[in-house]
């Protein structure tokens, strides 16, 4: 059953969104309390990537989107800053963008750990573009096989969880498919 506030807003699709975009946020300040690997800053497990593929399967990428700006922003303003921010929302926007696609034109030759994947290396990837701008230097991107290793761990690992999210999630039937 559907409850709409006037001019057809539906509350429960706020509700939903809004507890995914709280678990993103506590998921973010969750992994900045993990140590980071010795030698290999930056490395994170992305554990909001899971809040990600979960809101693009379950409502649209615009949605999706929404879920990240949220969290890109509350993020930013406790633990971060304006570099954080552009870190953050330009490798989701891009991790959300390729895992989206992926869904919706090859959803049948991937797994969601595979699209999780992919998201997870667009995401790393979207980063050191970040940083090539932000520090005008090209010799960054000399990181990017250390960050796509990580990201196919990483994104094997995200993948694995949101599978589990998502088969409860639709065993539930909590979440109408949008």
């Amino acid at each position: 059953m559907k409850m709409y506030l006037k001019g057809n807003i539906d509350i429960k699709k706020i509700i939903y969104l809004s507890l995914l975009a709280a678990q993103s946020v506590l998921l973010s300040v969750i992994e900045t309390q993990l140590p980071v690997p010795a030698g290999v800053p930056g490395i994170k497990p992305g554990l909001a990537g899971i809040v990600t593929i979960v809101s693009l399967v379950f409502f649209s990428f615009s949605d999706a989107i929404l879920i990240i700006l949220i969290r890109s922003v509350i993020s930013s303003l406790f633990m971060g800053g304006p570099v954080m921010f552009m870190f953050s929302i330009c490798g989701g926007i891009l991790s959300a963008a390729v895992m989206w696609i992926m869904l919706k034109y090859v959803r049948k030759f991937f797994s969601f750990t595979g699209i999780s994947i992919a998201g997870a290396v667009a995401h790393n990837t979207g980063q050191i573009a970040v940083a090539c701008f932000v520090m005008s230097d090209l010799s960054v991107a000399a990181y990017l096989p250390v960050l796509l290793v990580s990201g196919i761990l990483t994104g094997s690992f995200m993948g694995i969880c949101g599978t589990f999210m998502i088969k409860a999630l639709k065993k539930l039937n909590l979440i109408e498919y949008i």
